[in-house]
């Protein structure tokens, strides 16, 4: 079976009270857990460098201290949806895989938002309340069916559209809005769509299912409230804040809101009472994900999407590490192995040592799996130009960022580009980069499972070179004498020669690669014979 570049996970911590299946599924796929819950910022700080994971719920503020401090970290599972408490850019940069359980909750989500509709339309919770206190109040209690109203659903992911399907049971109308969502996709499950413009007016509930993002915080707003039928009733089981919340408070006050339902506050749990206080609001501490099922759904989820990753089965759930996902073929991981081996034989040759300040990449082949490995493939020769530089550990999640950023960390700006030239042999990767005004190309290709390198700054090899074990790149004008003396020089270190690459032209000053038994402790023995001399490991 294909398999995705290994990442190794022996220990996962995890931070707060997750379902018990999650901690039995890690440990018989050879896990080992720890469970430490509620610990102080300082406390996870000084865990967390021991463990290759970590798995949260939505308490753990998992930020980009606890990230920095973290040097084993591999991956963050989050066993719920959403990721508001992992700062995802700082485990990116760090090259930290995070994880969700987008499906977990859906169901749980979908049934409160649910009842909160029906709660909103018979006052069931204030009915309770008033029970209570001794009271049997059935005038002051009066509702509205819900049959035949309309119901407006901003936002129509997996939640959205578990929300109408259900309330149609009970014969509303649902329109609604959603910028991804094709509107052929959500007509098939009952929904028009329209722009948000179209829909305030029409509604007679509303219902927000977002996540929170800059584009949804205060979607509800007094703008959008005045465009509104008068008495539309809100609900929101989605984040806080993407109902503004004083402007809520003031369509309640002014009676354009005639009731909302929230089970979640921009702060949790809230200071500011009023909302809550509101006789026309009913709440829940933030219950959405609150059930057995949900809970036990999301923790083993969690598990299991670890484990398929660390078996190289599947990566699912994954919000930062888009890169990984074309990579469980086999092809792929050859393609990737050459990446890698091309970009580190240029790193090597780059004789300035001068950071690279552009980088052009060209795949040609005709074969789908050529077509669709730009991204990762360009991931890869990064990782080989830039894994060398002492103190750097670059992998396919971090490099783009990487290679961004040390245009200033390490004054290495990189230019990325890639064009697909339809040639017809089999896969050829062709690479250049420039460092110090210097350009340095490479081409190479996978022959027999094998990375190989073709050509090296325009010396086409006669054989292509396999890019494996120790090598020795050396630049010299064609001499009968070149062979011998490298030889001796070699010998002289104790170092054997193993394979020998010629170029196919021998004019000027051109590249051969030997292959050693190991690597020279001091290239300079070979400078005076040389014009340029480069090695490295594969």
């Amino acid at each position: 079976p294909p398999k995705m570049a290994p990442i190794c996970i022996k220990t996962v911590l995890i931070s707060e009270s997750v379902d018990p299946r999650c901690r039995a599924i890690l440990e018989e796929n050879g896990i080992r857990v720890t469970e430490k819950q509620s610990m102080k910022k300082e406390e996870l700080i000084a865990e967390i460098k021991d463990y290759d994971g970590l798995v949260v719920r939505s308490a753990t503020k998992v930020t980009a201290d606890v990230i920095n401090a973290a040097d084993n970290l591999k991956i963050i599972g989050r066993a719920g949806t959403g990721v508001d408490n992992v700062d995802v850019d700082a485990a990116t940069k760090k090259g930290v895989i995070v994880m969700n359980t987008p499906s977990g909750n859906t169901i749980s989500a979908a049934e409160l938002t649910c009842a909160l509709l029906m709660s909103l339309s018979r006052n069931v919770p204030q009915a309770t309340m008033s029970m209570k206190q001794g009271n049997w109040d059935r005038k002051k209690f009066m509702g509205a069916e819900l049959y035949g109203k309309v119901l407006g659903i901003v936002g129509l992911g997996r939640i959205g559209k578990e929300v109408a399907t259900r309330m149609q049971a009970f014969g509303m109308t649902t329109i609604g809005y959603d910028p991804i969502t094709p509107p052929e996709v959500s007509a098939s499950w009952g929904v028009e769509q329209m722009s948000l413009e179209q829909l305030w007016p029409q509604c007679d509930y509303i219902t927000v299912h977002t996540p929170l993002m800059p584009s949804t915080v205060g979607l509800l707003n007094d703008e959008t409230f005045a465009k509104c039928k008068k008495g539309v009733k809100v609900v929101n089981c989605a984040r806080g804040g993407i109902i503004d919340e004083e402007a809520l408070l003031r369509a309640l006050e002014s009676g354009q809101c005639g009731g909302a339902g929230l089970d979640v506050f921009i702060e949790e749990p809230p200071k500011n009472r009023s909302l809550v206080n509101h006789p026309n609001v009913i709440s829940c501490p933030h219950l959405g994900a609150s059930t057995k099922e949900a809970q036990a759904r999301c923790g083993e989820d969690i598990a299991l999407q670890i484990v398929d990753m660390v078996n190289g089965k599947n990566l699912v759930g994954a919000v930062n590490a888009q890169v990984l996902a074309g990579t469980f073929s086999q092809e792929s991981q050859q393609l990737i192995r050459l990446g890698e081996a091309v970009g580190a034989v240029l790193h090597s040759c780059n004789a300035s040592r001068k950071p690279f300040s552009h980088a052009h990449i060209i795949t040609q082949g005709s074969g789908d799996s050529m077509k669709s490995c730009g991204g990762y493939f360009t991931s890869a020769v990064l990782v080989g130009l830039l894994n060398h530089e002492p103190g750097r550990s670059a992998n396919l999640i971090n490099v783009q960022s990487l290679a961004k950023e040390s245009g200033i960390a390490v004054a290495l700006y990189f230019q990325v580009n890639q064009s697909h030239c339809a040639s017809e042999e089999a896969g050829v990767c062709k690479v250049e980069v420039v460092a110090d005004g210097r350009s340095y190309k490479a081409s190479g290709s996978v022959q027999g499972g094998v990375p190989v390198l073709l050509e090296l700054s325009g010396s086409v090899f006669r054989q292509p070179v396999s890019l494996t074990g120790n090598l020795l790149f050396l630049q010299a004008s064609a001499d009968p004498q070149l062979l011998p003396s490298v030889a001796g020089a070699l010998a002289s270190e104790g170092v054997q020669i193993e394979s020998f690459s010629a170029p196919v032209d021998h004019t000027g000053d051109v590249w051969y690669c030997v292959g050693v038994s190991s690597l020279l402790q001091d290239l300079n023995v070979l400078k005076p014979l040389v014009k340029n001399v480069a090695q490295l490991s594969i």
